[in-house]
C-alpha cells in the first residue's frame, strides 16, 4: 500500500476512534480540519462542516461539489467489537462509520487533494465534509449551502460499491392519529380506536401509485410503528401509527401527502416534505463521464444528503450500503484503494 493510501487509512482510523453522533460531531470535524492543514490546503468551517475550494478557484467557472458526511448513528447492541477501535483484520477495517460513510469521505478528500492545486481545471472544485446527515439535521449540508457559492453539480459520497446512483428515493414519514373514545375496559365501547386499525391498514394497502420508475420502482408504503394504550383495563382515546413512504422521482412529496390524506381515514401529519427524491438526466456530463468509464448505474432506495441539493448529482463511493448501521461495521481497504482510482478517473473526465 503506497503512502497516499496509508494517509487515507490513517485518517479513517482516526475518524472511527472519535465518537461523532449526529449533532455532536465537533471532534471529528476538528480532525478533518487538521487533515487539511497537514496537507497544506486552506479550509473553512461552518458549524461542524469543513470545506475547501480548489487553489485556483475562478468564480466565472461552473462548480462541482464533492460531499460526504462524518457523523454516524449510535452503535447498536449487536456489536461484539469495540465500535471505536479501528481494528484491521483480513483486509478489513472494522469500526463505527467505517463503511457509512468514512470510506467514501476519505476517498473524496484524497481526490480533492489530487486536483487541489491544478491550474488547468475547466470546473471549480469544492469539497465539503459535513455533519448531521444521519438525522437530516438543520446544521449539516443544508446550512452550509447557504454559506458557499452556488453549486452546478455534485458528487455525494456514500457506500454504493462504486456504482453510480443516478436516482434516489425521497422520504415522507407520516404520524397518523386514529381517534376514538376512551373508556373502562369492562363497559361496551363501539368507538374503541384499536378496532379501527384493520380498516386503516387495508386503506393504506389499497393506495396505488400508478407511476412506476424504471430506476426506482414504485412508491413504497410501510407501516413501521403502532402505539396505543398504557393500562390493561383502559380503552385509549387514540392510536398512533407511523407510516414510512419512499417516493420515486415521478412524484413530489406534496403529491404523496395529498394522496395519503385523501385515502386514509385518520388525522395525517407529515413530519417533513423536504426529503425529496432526485434524478439526473442521461445527457448530463456526470452521467456521460460515468458511462465512458464503465461505472454501473442504478437507482438507490436509500436516502442521503442528495435530498438537500437542488442541482444535478450522483451518489457513489466505496463500501456496501447493506453494511451500514450494522453491528461490527467494516470496509475493505481494497475498496478504498479502488474507489480512489475510479474517482480520480471520473474527476479527470469532468475537470480536465
Amino acid at each position: 500500500m503506497n503512502n497516499k493510501n496509508l494517509n487515507n487509512i490513517e485518517l479513517l482510523k482516526d475518524l472511527i476512534s472519535i465518537p461523532s453522533f449526529s449533532g455532536k460531531e465537533n471532534k471529528s470535524a476538528d480532525r478533518i480540519e487538521n487533515w487539511f492543514r497537514e496537507n497544506g490546503i486552506k479550509c473553512s468551517r461552518h458549524k461542524n462542516n469543513i470545506y475547501a475550494f480548489n487553489k485556483y478557484y475562478d468564480k466565472e467557472k461552473k462548480t462541482l461539489l464533492l460531499n460526504s458526511h462524518h457523523d454516524t448513528v449510535k452503535p447498536n447492541e449487536g456489536y461484539t467489537k469495540d465500535p471505536y477501535n479501528p481494528e484491521m483484520s483480513n483486509g478489513k477495517i472494522y469500526g463505527l462509520g467505517s463503511n457509512d460513510a468514512g470510506g467514501a469521505l476519505v476517498t473524496l478528500l484524497n481526490t480533492f487533494k489530487d486536483f487541489y492545486d491544478n491550474k488547468n481545471l475547466k470546473v471549480n472544485l469544492i469539497i465539503a465534509a459535513t455533519g448531521e446527515e444521519e438525522n437530516s439535521g438543520p446544521n449539516g449540508l443544508k446550512s452550509l449551502l447557504r454559506q458557499i457559492p452556488p453549486i452546478d453539480f455534485a458528487i455525494v459520497g456514500e457506500p454504493t460499491l462504486m456504482k453510480a446512483a443516478v436516482a434516489e428515493k425521497g422520504l415522507v414519514v407520516f404520524d397518523c392519529i386514529i381517534k376514538g373514545k376512551a373508556s373502562h375496559a369492562a363497559h361496551p365501547n363501539l368507538k374503541n380506536p384499536i378496532l379501527k386499525i384493520p380498516d386503516i391498514i387495508k386503506s393504506i394497502e389499497k393506495i396505488k401509485f400508478k407511476k412506476v420508475s424504471k430506476l426506482l420502482g414504485p412508491v413504497k408504503l410501510t407501516i413501521t410503528q403502532i402505539n396505543a394504550g398504557n393500562q390493561h383495563n383502559v380503552v385509549p382515546s387514540s392510536v398512533e401509527m407511523v407510516l414510512d413512504v419512499r417516493v420515486n422521482e415521478l412524484y413530489t412529496n406534496e403529491e404523496v401527502v395529498e394522496l395519503i390524506k385523501e385515502n386514509v381515514n385518520a388525522q395525517i401529519y407529515p413530519r417533513s416534505v423536504d426529503l425529496n427524491s432526485s434524478s439526473i438526466s442521461n445527457s448530463h456530463p456526470i452521467v456521460k463521464a460515468v458511462n465512458e468509464i464503465g461505472i454501473p448505474v442504478y437507482g438507490s432506495p436509500t436516502l442521503s444528503d442528495q435530498t438537500k441539493l437542488s442541482c444535478p448529482s450522483i451518489k457513489i463511493g466505496p463500501g456496501d450500503s447493506s453494511r451500514s448501521h450494522t453491528a461490527n461495521e467494516f470496509i475493505y481497504t481494497d475498496e478504498i484503494k479502488k474507489g480512489c482510482e475510479i474517482m480520480k478517473k471520473l474527476i479527470e473526465k469532468l475537470l480536465l
